[in-house]
């Protein structure tokens, strides 16, 4: 089944974007864990549609009820699962394009992975919206993880070609992140961005970007060659988020311009630790951990929901003309950051949960 992920700690996702709600059971979580509410509700208040005019119209206060798992405010050991009901769901905006499959959408591998059976109300188990589900669980990562001093965080690293500051630069990690509806480290850029975001919105297009992810404070020795490398795990966990096209860790793709004189991470031993004077490999090394912070960038498609007439095609293979109507983001970037996390931390816990 598509929608279980994990080894050790096990998350299925199911529900579809406009039926009667959304939800994951996480299986494995250890006994005793206190259940912070408020930041739960923080976290997923960063994924929340509705917020401005930079993010879909559709409002959802993505309130979740917690049906099993947990009694008197801690974990039970059991299996946790979390419902989220669709309160504000519009389903008459897809009427249009019943029999239509939209340009750069799963409606049409969708159609033919299960014989037109699937449900095409907003996407349905395609959509975004079952990111959710993923910020809950990687809100309850994210407290086990912190037990172990293990932060995950991250930035818009780019709209278009405007770039914020980057943490392969070790000094931008210690510094704090502005705003956090839209996360930058450099607030020169934000406003930038916006206007580059208002740009796509007034055109009736979108546009897509970069998130750059840190994993501080993790050990060496995390990962196992040759096919549950470290960052083979990751890369499974980022490719099942909507929208991930691209991912590099650390210099990535641009280490290819180099000599190997001019990149390679140098040792040095300081204050009792073995360090690397540079990060260009993003803290990674023959798949394992070596102690230094974790740096991977992952690139978002625009949103292809878009109201621009397109081209495309229907269910009877005749050539159409589509406009797509209903509530969708100019630009999915800066609440993509906060589930790029969630899907980490789950990740790294469960692989810490085998060590």
């Amino acid at each position: 089944m598509g929608s279980i992920y994990g080894k050790n700690v096990k998350i299925s996702v199911f529900g579809e974007s406009h039926g009667q709600g959304i939800g994951v059971v996480i299986d494995n979580i250890k006994s005793g864990l206190f259940i912070d509410d408020e930041f739960i509700k923080s976290q997923m208040d960063r994924r929340r549609p509705g917020k401005n005019k930079f993010s879909t119209k559709r409002k959802e206060m993505d309130e979740y009820e917690i049906l099993s798992g947990v009694f008197n405010g801690r974990t039970t050991g059991l299996p946790l699962c979390a419902f989220i009901r669709n309160k504000n769901n519009k389903s008459r905006d897809y009427s249009n394009i019943k029999d239509v499959f939209r340009p750069s959408h799963a409606d049409f591998t969708g159609y033919i992975r299960y014989d037109g059976f699937n449900d095409y109300r907003g996407s349905g188990h395609f959509s975004g919206r079952l990111t959710a589900p993923i910020v809950f669980a990687g809100s309850i990562a994210k407290l086990i993880l912190k037990e172990k001093n293990i932060n995950i965080k991250s930035h818009i690293k780019r709209i278009k070609n405007i770039k914020d500051v980057s943490y392969m630069d070790m000094e931008n990690i210690k510094k704090d992140i502005k705003e956090v509806d839209f996360p930058v480290i450099d607030y020169d850029v934000y406003t930038k961005m916006k206007e580059e975001i208002d740009i796509a919105r007034n055109k009736e297009d979108s546009i897509g970007g970069v998130v750059e992810v840190c994993i501080e404070n993790i050990d060496a020795g995390i990962g196992d060659p040759i096919f549950e490398t470290i960052e083979g795990r990751l890369a499974k966990g980022i490719f099942a988020i909507p929208g991930v096209k691209g991912l590099e860790f650390g210099m990535g793709f641009s280490l290819a311009d180099y000599y190997g004189s001019e990149v390679n991470d140098e040792y040095d031993y300081k204050d009792n630790n073995v360090i690397t004077k540079t990060n260009n490999n993003g803290g990674i090394l023959g798949g394992i951990t070596n102690g230094m912070p974790v740096i991977f960038s992952v690139a978002l498609k625009p949103t292809p929901s878009i109201s621009k007439e397109q081209n495309t095609i229907n269910k009877d293979n005749q050539n159409v003309k589509l406009k797509t109507y209903g509530r969708h983001d100019p630009c999915i970037v800066p609440r993509a950051c906060v589930v790029l996390e969630a899907i980490t931390a789950i990740t790294i816990l469960d692989i810490l949960y085998g060590y």
